[in-house]
């Protein structure tokens, strides 16, 4: 039976064909001009993604990767930081910042909520020794997203240093990391950015830089410094992933050419959509403060999630992505970032009624597409 597979987990995501095959061309020296022409473009690209004016660098490593090269670089010796620990991700944000005995304290949210501007005010009026935050913009284990502009309004009265995980929001949410006043931004390349994994990006705004480079970093293959050095003629100072970068090239056109503005309004509009959805079909919505970059879907008591899982998988060619830790078998979450469409969407949905169904759910048929459908015609 011809079946064809939908990469719809919130990382990897698909990548656009044109990427995949500028990745494929002949391998070329990484210091000759003419990598050093397709660094210099990518990069100055990547500035869209952050809406910055600051330099972007690129390493090559995951997400955590990035994560780690923040903590080590900007956090200085007698430094405090507060992580604000939300989901599997904030929680890896505390144990970067064990590995390197960096003074920290984690506050624990509930799962499927993100921290507000008023929270981060409350947890800094407590300790007036804290001058890092550390906050996860959209938590990818639980799909809630924080108020990012109202944080970063509290951390610049305060004086602090805004550290931010925008792995899952970089390049699908807004992020206005100059006008909000953010200091430190993440992300990574298999995500929004449509290119496969190995690539991780790092924002650095002048307020930041002075902290780097107030105090020697412990850091070798992950010193900022080293990166900033070779700026002037894009040396990069260990071997980049030269076929990733070819494909980035063109992924951050192809995002340049559709606008930020618009990318995110088409985010915005699938996860809208797929809300709609879930509701009509009588599930709920697991984050109390839901991203647009995807969505956690709550399943019933008992219902057996695995299973559903393996069958979207097998029968209907649909990947999704299962619950950690504490929401392993009682969730599954659906991506809206990167290459994704209204027709990957709402084929998905109407994947996703028909397995319900025959597994016992019981809901009108149709109904979720039908929602889906005016919600998107709405937006």
């Amino acid at each position: 039976m011809l079946k064809k597979n939908y990469l719809l987990a919130p990382g990897p995501t698909p990548v656009p064909i044109n990427v995949l095959l500028a990745g494929a061309k002949d391998t070329i020296h990484h210091r000759t001009p003419e990598f050093v022409s397709i660094m210099e473009s990518t990069l100055e690209k990547a500035k869209m993604l952050f809406q910055t004016k600051e330099k972007v660098y690129c390493l090559i490593a995951s997400g955590t990767g990035a994560m780690e090269t923040c903590v080590v670089n900007t956090v200085a010796p007698g430094d405090k930081v507060i992580v604000v620990d939300g989901g599997k991700f904030g929680e890896r944000w505390a144990k970067v910042c064990k590995s390197y005995r960096i003074n920290h304290v984690a506050h624990q949210m509930e799962w499927g909520t993100a921290p507000s501007g008023e929270l981060v005010a409350e947890l800094l009026a407590k300790d007036s020794a804290i001058d890092t935050v550390i906050v996860t913009h959209c938590e990818t284990s639980t799909a809630a997203a924080a108020d990012l502009q109202a944080i970063a309004e509290v951390t610049r009265r305060r004086d602090c240093l805004l550290v931010v995980d925008g792995i899952t929001s970089v390049g699908a949410l807004p992020v206005r990391m100059d006008e909000w006043g953010v200091d430190v931004v993440v992300t990574s390349s298999q995500k929004a950015l449509m290119t496969p994994p190995g690539l991780g990006f790092v924002a650095v705004s002048e307020r930041a830089w002075k902290r780097i480079d107030s105090f020697a970093s412990p850091a070798l293959y992950l010193c900022l410094k080293a990166y900033r050095q070779g700026f002037p003629t894009q040396d990069h100072p260990y071997t980049p992933a030269i076929t990733l970068l070819r494909g980035l090239q063109v992924a951050l056109r192809m995002m340049r050419e559709e606008g930020m503005e618009n990318i995110w309004r088409r985010t915005a509009t699938l996860a809208r959509a797929t809300r709609a959805a879930v509701e009509a079909m009588g599930l709920r919505v697991f984050a109390r403060n839901p991203s647009d970059s995807l969505t956690a879907v709550l399943l019933p008591e008992g219902f057996d999630e695995p299973t559903f899982r393996r069958r979207l998988r097998e029968e209907y060619g649909i990947l999704v992505a299962g619950g950690q830790d504490q929401l392993k078998g009682r969730i599954f979450r659906i991506n809206h970032m990167g290459y994704v469409d209204a027709t990957d969407t709402l084929g998905a949905i109407a994947a996703f009624e028909m397995l319900l169904s025959d597994m016992g759910h019981s809901f009108p048929l149709g109904a979720g597409v039908a929602a889906a459908m005016q919600a998107a015609k709405e937006s």
